[in-house]
Order: C-alpha cells, then sequence, then structure tokens
C-alpha cells in the first residue's frame, strides 16, 4: 500500500507519466463497453491522472470479462503506474512508439495464464541488473534472469502464473515464453507470445518469444538464452512450420496480416517471420455449384492423429476464404452448419480450390490421404565461438544457481519424517510434498494444522487434484474445500470434495456458495438435481462476445456477475453443485456438463427450455474393429487415431486419456451420442510424412456399432541413407576413458543420440524413448548418448529420465567429431541438438532425425522393425 501511495503521488506530480497517444477508438471503444450494464458495475475507478486514466480505459476498453470481475481496478493501476514508471526510467522507454507500447507492454495478460503481481516484482529484481545495457543486451540479459528462474518440463495445459512458475522453477513452452514475456513488459521492452498451434513435420506444438528492439521484432527461446537474438533450437522447425501466429491486446493496426478480429483482441499471422508462405485460397460453393456466403472454413494440419485447425475463416459474399500458410499440405473443411465438404490442399503447389458442401448428416464414407509437411529452409546466424563458450559458461551457472533453489524442496526422505508424525500414508505423503516443489511449505503447514479426525481427507484432497495445483494452491483454497461438508456417497471424493472442475484456477468457492443458499434449497437440490440446473438457467445469462479465448470466470464472480460464457457457466454448475452436496463433473471425453443421480449415474445437463435432456439423448456403444498392423497391435489414442463427433457440420474431438488405447476404449465402452463421427488415423513416417485416413461414420441408437480402425503403413525397407564410422572415439563417462563406439556397441545396429541438457527437443526425445524402453530393451541393440563435452555431462540432471531403457550408455562426444561427421556426410544445414541416427558396425546409417520430434522412440522401433 506505501508502495502504491508514493508511486500515485510521484504520477499526480508529474515525474513518471508523461501523455501518450492511446491508440485511436479505444476511448469510443471504452464508451462502449461502460455503457454494458454487466461491465459497468466493475468500470468504476478512483481519483487518478488524465495519463492514468487513458491506460486504465484502453485496458478496460478491450478487457476480457473474466479478467474484469476476477481482478480489482486497484490492481490495474498498479501495473499502468509500474509500465509508465518502466518507461520513463529505462533508456529506450523513449524510443518505444506509443502503438508498441500499448499493445505489447502495457496489457497484463500474456495468454490464458492466472494473473499475479509479476510486473510490479520483476520490475524490482530487473531494473539494476539491465542498467547501461542496450535494448538488444538487455533482452538476452532478461533470458538468462529467466533461465536462471526456470528450466523446461513439460505438464498439463493450465498455465500458472509468472510469479508461480519461479516458485516451481519449470514450465512447459506456454509457461516460459508467458513468463518470459511477462519479464520484458516488466521493463518495458515490447514482447509478445508466438505459437505455432501445431508443427507440420511433428505431432505437438511450441511457444516462443518475439522482442520488439530500435524498431524491428526479433525472436528468442524463452528461459533458453542464446549470445545473440533470432537463434534457438526452432529456428529449423519453425522453417517447416504452417502458422505461427500470436495476439495483439486491443484493436492492432500493425503491418502483420491480421487473421481474424475479437471484442477483446487482433490474431497477426508471423509465420512469414520464420517460413516460406504462400495463400491457400477456397472458394465454398452448394451442390449446384453457387457460392456459399458465410460458411465456415477450418484449415486443418495433421497433428496427433487428428486433423487441427490452425486458421478459421468466413466466406465472403462470393464463397471466397484465404489463408496464408506455409507450405504443405492442409486439410480444408466447410460447412454452412448443416452440409458440408472437404478436400486436401497442397499450399503452394494447388491452384485456388472449390470445396462442395455435398455432405449430410446421413453421409458415411473413408479418404486416404497422403500428407506432406513443408521442407526445410532455415539460416541460423552464427554467433562466435567466444560468445558461444561465455554464453554456455553463463548457463551452467545459472543451473547451478536453479538447482540450489531447488535443493531447498521438500525431498521424499522429510515427507516420509513428516507422514510418520501425523499417522498418515508415507509414499502418497511423499507424491504430494515433492509435488508440490516450491509451494511445499504451504502443503505441509496445511496437513499439520488440519485435525487429527480430519487428516485422511486433507490428504484425500490433496491427492485428487493436479499435480500443478501443488504447486500453486493457496491455503485458503485447501481451507474452504477441506469444510465440505461429508456426503454418504462413493463419488464424495472425487466429485463433491474435489475443487478442481475443468482447467480454471482453483478458488475458496464452496463455503461462500453454500451460505448464500438456504438449508431448504441445498436439501431440495440434493433430492432434485433439476432444480439446480433449473436455478442455473434462470439466473445466468451467457455472453459469447467478451471472452473470446475462453478464460476461465471464477465460480464466485460468475455467482455475483450473473453473465458469463458457455464454459464458465459449466464450471460454475459443478462448483456450484459440489457446494450443494451434489456429485457433478464435466465428462472429460465429451465435454457434457454432468450432475449424479441417487444411483450413481452421471446425467448430462441441459441448460436450454427442457429441464432432462439427459437419459433420453438417444445413445449408442462403440467397439472399434482392428486388425493389428505390423507391429501396433493396440493403437494409441492421440498417436494412431482420434474420434471426432460431427455436431453442426464441424467435428468435436472427444478428448479420451492421452494413455488411452483402443483396448482401453473398447473395454469401457462409454455410451456416445447417437450421430455423425469422424475417425482419423495416421503413420507418420521419420521424414515427417503422414499416411492418414479419414472415416466417417455413425452411432446408431441402442446399437452396438463397429467401424474400422485402419492403420496405413509405410511398406517400403530399410535403406542406406548416409555412412558413418563406428570405430570412432567417445569418452566413456563410467569408465572416464577413451573408447571405440563399436567396442561398446558390439556387431549389428545400433542407436546413437547426440543430446544437449535442459534443451527442450532433448528432453521430449529422452522422454519418447522412456516410453518405448521396454520394446527398446526386447530389441537388445545399444543406445549410446553423448553428451557436447563434460561440462555439459555435468548439467544433466538424470534424476527426470529414470525410466530409461537399460540399454543406454551415457558418454561425450570428443572435440565434437562424431557430431562433424555426422552433419558433412547427412549433409546437414545446421548443428541443432539432439541428433539421432540408427545405424550398424558396417558403418551405414538407415535412419536420422534432428532437432524437435515427438514420437521418436516409436519411429525408432519402426525404422529397427524393418531390419527384421
Amino acid at each position: 500500500m506505501l508502495r502504491h501511495t508514493l508511486i500515485a503521488a510521484a504520477i499526480l506530480s508529474g515525474s513518471i507519466i508523461t501523455q501518450a497517444a492511446v491508440p485511436s477508438g479505444s476511448a469510443a471503444d471504452f464508451r462502449n463497453r461502460s455503457s454494458d450494464p454487466v461491465a459497468a458495475r466493475y468500470l468504476a475507478m478512483p481519483a487518478m491522472s488524465d495519463a492514468e486514466r487513458d491506460a486504465m480505459q484502453f485496458l478496460y476498453a478491450y478487457m476480457p470479462l473474466p479478467d474484469i470481475t476476477d481482478y480489482s481496478t486497484n490492481f490495474y493501476l498498479d501495473n499502468v503506474l509500474t509500465a509508465f514508471k518502466a518507461r520513463k526510467e529505462m533508456p529506450w522507454g523513449a524510443k518505444v512508439p506509443d502503438r508498441e507500447f500499448y499493445h505489447f507492454v502495457l496489457p497484463v495478460r500474456v495468454n490464458n495464464e492466472n494473473l499475479d503481481n509479476s510486473r510490479m516484482e520483476f520490475y524490482d529484481q530487473l531494473k539494476d541488473r539491465v542498467k547501461g545495457l542496450s535494448m538488444a543486451d538487455a533482452v538476452l540479459e532478461v533470458n538468462h534472469w529467466c533461465h536462471e528462474k526456470v528450466t523446461y518440463q513439460p505438464s498439463d495445459g493450465r498455465t500458472s502464473s509468472p510469479l508461480a512458475t519461479v516458485r516451481s522453477a519449470i514450465g512447459r513452452c506456454g509457461e516460459e515464453s508467458t513468463f518470459t514475456v511477462a519479464a520484458l513488459r516488466s521493463i518495458g521492452i515490447p514482447a509478445r507470445q508466438v505459437y505455432t498451434p501445431r508443427w507440420a513435420h511433428t505431432d505437438d506444438n511450441h511457444a516462443w518469444v518475439e522482442v520488439w528492439v530500435d524498431g524491428n521484432w526479433h525472436f528468442l527461446g524463452a528461459c533458453e538464452p542464446e549470445p545473440i537474438l533470432d537463434l534457438g533450437w526452432f529456428n529449423a522447425p519453425a522453417s517447416r512450420g504452417m502458422m505461427m501466429n500470436t495476439k495483439a491486446f486491443g484493436r492492432y493496426d500493425g503491418p502483420e496480416e491480421q487473421l481474424g478480429n475479437s471484442a477483446c483482441y487482433t490474431e497477426i499471422n508471423v509465420t512469414d517471420n520464420y517460413a516460406p508462405t504462400a495463400m491457400a485460397q477456397v472458394t465454398v460453393t452448394d451442390t449446384d455449384g453457387r457460392p456459399v456466403s458465410n460458411a465456415t472454413v477450418r484449415f486443418c494440419l495433421y497433428n496427433y492423429a487428428e486433423f487441427y485447425p490452425i486458421g478459421n475463416k468466413i466466406t465472403d459474399t462470393h464463397g471466397h476464404a484465404s489463408l496464408r500458410t506455409g507450405l504443405g499440405d492442409i486439410l480444408v473443411w466447410a460447412t454452412d452448419g448443416q452440409r458440408f465438404g472437404f478436400a486436401k490442399y497442397s499450399v503452394g503447389k494447388d491452384s485456388p480450390m472449390t470445396i462442395v458442401l455435398d455432405k449430410t448428416d446421413g453421409y458415411n464414407g473413408t479418404l486416404e490421404l497422403d500428407i506432406v509437411p513443408p521442407a526445410q529452409s532455415a539460416s541460423l546466424p552464427t554467433p562466435s565461438k567466444e560468445a558461444v563458450a561465455e554464453n554456455d559458461r553463463r548457463k551452467a551457472l545459472e543451473d547451478s544457481i536453479r538447482k540450489s533453489y531447488t535443493d531447498t524442496f521438500c525431498s521424499p526422505y522429510r515427507a516420509r519424517e513428516l507422514a510418520a508424525s501425523l499417522g498418515l500414508d508415507p509414499d502418497k505423503v511423499a507424491k504430494v510434498l515433492v509435488d508440490s516443489r516450491g509451494n511445499h511449505e504451504t502443503i505441509i503447514e496445511f496437513l499439520k494444522s488440519t485435525p487429527e479426525a480430519d487428516r485422511q481427507r486433507a490428504l484425500s484432497l490433496l491427492l485428487t487434484i493436479w499435480e500443478k495445483d501443488r504447486r500453486d494452491i493457496s491455503p485458503e483454497v485447501l481451507r474452504d474445500h477441506l469444510a465440505t461438508p461429508i456426503v454418504d456417497t462413493p463419488l464424495y471424493t472425487e466429485y463433491i470434495l474435489n475443487p478442481r472442475v475443468s482447467n480454471e484456477m482453483l478458488t475458496p468457492y464452496k463455503s461462500p456458495l453454500r451460505a448464500r443458499h438456504s438449508g431448504d434449497f441445498r436439501r431440495a437440490c440434493q433430492a432434485d438435481p433439476k432444480l439446480w440446473v433449473k436455478w442455473c438457467r434462470e439466473n445466468i445469462l451467457i455472453d459469447r462476445q467478451w471472452n473470446p479465448q475462453s478464460l476461465c470466470m471464477s465460480p464466485l464472480s460468475v455467482d455475483e456477475c450473473r453473465t458469463t460464457d458457455p464454459h464458465s457457466r459449466d464450471i460454475f454448475f459443478v462448483a456450484g453443485a459440489r457446494s450443494l452436496g451434489i456429485p457433478a463433473r464435466i465428462d472429460p471425453v465429451t465435454g457434457k456438463t454432468q450432475y449424479a443421480d441417487a444411483k450413481g449415474r452421471f446425467i448430462d445437463v441441459d441448460f436450454g427450455e427442457s429441464l432432462t435432456a439427459s437419459p433420453s439423448q438417444p445413445k449408442g456403444s462403440l467397439q472399434i474393429d482392428f486388425t493389428p498392423a505390423g507391429r501396433i497391435h493396440d493403437p494409441v489414442y492421440y498417436s494412431h487415431f482420434s474420434i471426432s463427433k460431427i455436431k453442426n457440420g464441424l467435428p468435436q474431438l472427444l478428448e479420451y486419456p492421452e494413455e488411452a488405447t483402443l483396448g482401453k476404449i473398447n473395454s469401457d465402452n462409454k455410451p456416445l451420442e447417437a450421430g455423425q463421427y469422424l475417425m482419423v488415423s495416421g503413420q507418420r513416417m521419420a521424414n515427417g510424412n503422414v499416411l492418414a485416413r479419414m472415416e466417417i461414420f455413425s452411432i446408431d441408437p441402442g446399437k452396438v456399432n463397429t467401424p474400422r480402425l485402419v492403420i496405413r503403413q509405410d511398406l517400403s525397407g530399410a535403406q542406406v541413407i548416409g555412412n558413418f564410422n563406428s570405430e570412432n572415439l567417445y569418452y566413456d563417462l563410467d569408465g572416464k576413458t577413451s573408447k571405440s563406439l563399436l567396442s561398446t556397441t558390439g556387431r549389428g545396429y545400433y542407436i546413437l543420440g547426440l543430446i544437449a541438457p535442459g534443451n527442450e527437443p532433448t528432453v521430449h526425445a529422452l522422454n519418447d524413448i522412456s516410453l518405448s524402453a521396454g520394446e527398446l530393451e526386447k530389441w537388445g541393440g545399444k543406445i549410446m548418448l553423448l553428451f557436447e563435452n563434460p561440462e555439459a555431462a555435468a548439467r544433466f540432471d538424470g534424476s527426470r529420465f529414470t525410466s530409461l531403457p537399460s540399454t543406454v550408455t551415457f558418454g561425450c562426444d570428443i572435440d565434437n567429431k562424431i557430431l562433424e561427421e555426422i552433419s558433412s556426410n547427412m549433409e546437414l544445414t545446421d548443428r541443432t541438438l539432439p541428433v539421432f541416427i540408427i545405424a550398424d558396425t558396417f558403418n551405414r546409417i538407415i535412419h536420422i532425425s534432428q532437432g524437435y520430434t515427438i514420437g521418436l522412440g516409436e519411429q525408432l522401433i519402426n525404422i529397427l522393425h524393418k531390419t527384421n
């Protein structure tokens, strides 16, 4: 409070904020927003200067509704004050144009993270660290600071706040980039998060950072410092990308191509910054050849065994729609809401294409597609050897600083000691506390302060939330949900006690929501949950404009505001039901909101006119027919196939768990709504190409439906693609001596990987190899994993990869001679790691993989299978 008062006084005296040109139209947009009675309740502002008011009005003019309801005006005012303070005090502040300042410095939100006080804290920590540096050097320095705080680790899709990411010292790429953008903005440097929604050459996606420096946008890998800008491990993968985009807060009029505009942001296409592109041009017609206006056109990319939309367009009066993308294959799907049509489009090769809406509800059929991603075309800048060596030295130091911090986390030994003192299961307590990382003291204090009679339930609460929740959950949230009255049902722990509903930030909502309804109403709803459906339907209005990112409004804000988006309404329904003692959930596969009846059966909720959607909703069962093909005996969902329900002409993915296999899906025999479905399958080859297949089928009500899953196979044999000397020497870390690869691998085929510790593609590669450990051990050949040097080996955290095959041997590439030979013989355009080859002791290479590749373990097994 004192800090805020001092800054406010400085502003009012004119010592911090100078008048800036607010983007045109924002004042009118704020007036329009203020006329909305829902938003107007939250827009009352305290006394402030004209510059402050302009900035605040700009933020509130385009702010998504959950950000208005869940955070106070003082929170945003603190951010405005700090943003202007940085602009005045940083030497580059005067160079940043107003457009870049308002769209890429002032906004608090980066993506879909929980908001926090990171701008204020980061500014205090960074202002002296970048003192005297140029703008470019300040960016590089901030990234070193970010690496000192956080390193890469995959996790679930909820994005933690920047401060929570720092506290846990790990983050996936979306969290690392959110954190880094927040850090750069805190010192007045325009920054934005860039996403490729899906890679074209491999599964998964990626996020990084673009930063405005001295008049131009540059890029960097978040928490992955390099000696210079525009350099990262993803240069090569991005050159094969089909879509790279970012969001600009508000109405943005910059030079980039606009992909679309919403009430809150402008989505812009930055693919040209990374890859060759061309325009995919489509005309949508009906079966009589007449153009269809206002049709939805999805431009879709094969990834994770589905055709994922990387761009959505609406046709004009001539039926035309277009999208600039990379030069590869996509599937174009168009619909008018009832009829639909689709076709493969090779961008940069095919002429403008016509999509005919010739398919309806009754259509069944199959289509095989050979999908080819763009070719690699990266040109990497080359820092000096001295700069690389200094950067490596600094990264090693930063790793050690971060390790000193993570060494303070709760150890399994300490956790088991605590469990013994509290009479709790030691393994369960150890899991909870090790997962909690920098939040361990919160968990320890919660368990210690919980009365003995409630400790088992407290532990059950901690076990039922997600792993990431344990890293950032607050004492208030834990206490609120532990106070949930006990209900005599086997569904209590998972569907009443559990605070987690979907992908929302956990908040303390149960006690307040219970208090807002009388005991008679609570008992009536428990006896007949349709009364809670009725209450939500009659009291919660739906707004489809002011939350285009589907951010999660907190349940208490929904209850207070009584207006929200459909997803937040669904979360609120479940949160409210659990608060009233009714088991409820959002079905993880279908996305349907559900409550459990007295027999424990989950009933779909209809928020329309009817109070009973559910039991009467026609459903059928699914038993997918599959004949084992090649080495695939039990196909894995998202890896080999996916299923979507076609609704209003568009596929909607069924989100089975990531570990789900065909056998598990068939054995679970989950009833599915009758209707039209799309099954996509595919086999990705080592070069990134995909042998894909689509089947559209129907689920008939009351019947066992048996569509056939076909996974197309690459029938070509293993081919020699290069040579490599298996007598090359490496440094054996165990024996601390130099020896030949051949002396370790023995005769026959072996796998050789050149890896970099902490490097995101290396992390993915080792995780993928771990997933295939059983089959690789059954194969029996050696797997050689070599670091660049002993210093890199010392930075490797082997505790993160305890499931690697027992056939792995670690070593070092002496003077990088092995990498140089592979690069020369295979004509690699850069030295990006990791590099994996399959070779034999006759010096023949039959496979090579470089950089970011998802599913590497399976790829290696597929190639080795061809050698039999």
